[in-house]
């Protein structure tokens, strides 16, 4: 039997003859326990923040894109597209223009961003379900279904006539302009529909049938910025961009998801980060009780550390006692914080305790990285409070009696 582990068993559940010592225990392990729950909490908090926010934002993001190494646009022969349609990994794929234009209604302009799809573009990404009003557009006319921040700003909503809609885009090429009208392209359209996704989209797109976007950009039939693609359930994504690149070639740059939303996620994984940071410090002074604890245990037992070293116990048992006390106690906090917090984060999901609005619920996600993510932290800061504790025992203090 390990003798020093049956000691610090035993000293962790047996109470002192001292009220003060007891009571800092106590104190101790209810840290251990409330910053385990808070940092598992917060994180799941925070990971539930970071899917809500992504789940607007990926409605409308393909799985992967193939946009423009170079410029603004490229061509793709029909040769490519047949290839395309003979890859196993594609479900479906888009053909693409995007340009920033003015959209102007009476006496309003607004500067936004036109995006001409084709027909599978529905197929692609779920876009007929963030249609609030109206409907989605069809190809082949002028209809245009733009963000909820667009409507409001130009005062328009769906299939208006008494509103003309013009969207107007600068005439490529050099020289002196004449006159306002000579230098802009410019179509007119209705608008069949509104979405709401997020306040940055709907301020920002209006979507188009590809067929507009060429004759407003004089683009040519096979000339486009992008193509998204939607895999089939269970393709690998690294696999599939090889493909793609492949009959692409060097003219494209393949972006999966998160590469589309780059800046998004840098920032959610940086704040996830610095909360994480905060709560672990949090942590570090609540181990403090336990650095305390230990030591003012190590004051009491001194006869028995003496008695223990007569019978032959070495300087270095004597701490491993000690050592692991301080180890089991943050080790079994903090699995008690974390089934306290997975109690708590259940009763969330089904009972919606803490609301942000009225009608929404505040979202959590637990992740198991996260339960190990708090467990090692917990143990490893465990571990250093207990050697640190430990290491106050002495030759001089055992022997003093």
């Amino acid at each position: 039997m390990n003798v020093s582990l049956y000691i610090a068993k035993r000293y962790l559940r047996s109470k002192s003859s001292n009220n003060a010592i007891n009571i800092i225990s106590i104190i101790a392990v209810i840290g251990i326990i409330l910053g385990a729950a808070s940092l598992f909490i917060v994180l799941s908090g925070f990971a539930g923040l970071k899917d809500f926010t992504l789940q607007f934002s990926t409605i409308v993001d393909p799985d992967l894109k193939a946009e423009t190494a170079v410029g603004k646009s490229f061509f793709i022969t029909d040769e490519d597209l047949n290839k395309l349609n003979d890859l196993e990994a594609i479900a479906e794929f888009s053909q693409v223009i995007e340009e920033r234009v003015i959209v102007a209604s009476n006496d309003k302009n607004y500067l936004a961003t036109i995006k001409g799809v084709d027909a599978h573009f529905k197929n692609v990404v779920a876009i007929d379900s963030v249609i609030s009003q109206g409907s989605w557009l069809e190809q082949k006319t002028n209809q245009i279904v733009v963000g909820w921040g667009i409507s409001n700003n130009l005062s328009f909503g769906v299939l208006n006539y008494a509103k003309p809609i013009n969207l107007y885009v600068p005439k490529p090429g050099t020289g002196q302009i004449t006159s306002a009208k000579n230098a802009f392209n410019t179509v007119n359209a209705i608008n069949v529909g509104v979405f709401d996704i997020n306040e940055t989209l709907n301020d920002t797109y209006v979507f188009t049938s590809i067929n507009l976007a060429q004759n407003l950009l004089n683009y040519k039939p096979n000339q486009v910025s992008s193509i998204e693609f939607k895999l089939k359930q269970g393709a690998d994504e690294l696999q599939a961009k090889e493909a793609i690149q492949t009959v692409l070639g060097d003219r494209v740059v393949i972006k999966n998801r998160a590469q589309l939303n780059d800046a998004l996620y840098k920032m959610l994984n940086t704040e996830n980060l610095a909360v994480y940071l905060i709560f672990t410090l949090v942590l570090i002074i609540a181990l403090f009780n336990v650095i305390g604890s230990i030591i003012m245990m190590i004051l009491d037992k001194k006869k028995s550390l003496n008695t223990l070293f007569n019978l032959g116990a070495t300087i270095k048992d004597i701490r491993k006692i000690f050592f692991l006390q301080g180890t089991l106690m943050s080790v079994l906090g903090g699995l008690v914080g974390l089934g306290l917090a997975l109690i708590i984060l259940v009763l969330q999901i089904m009972f919606d305790l803490v609301m942000i609005t009225p009608s929404l619920a505040y979202p959590v996600t637990i992740k198991t990285e996260n339960l190990f993510i708090v467990f090692i932290t917990i143990s490893v800061l465990g571990i250093l409070a207990s050697k640190i504790a430990s290491a106050r025992i002495t030759k001089a203090l055992v022997q003093t009696q």
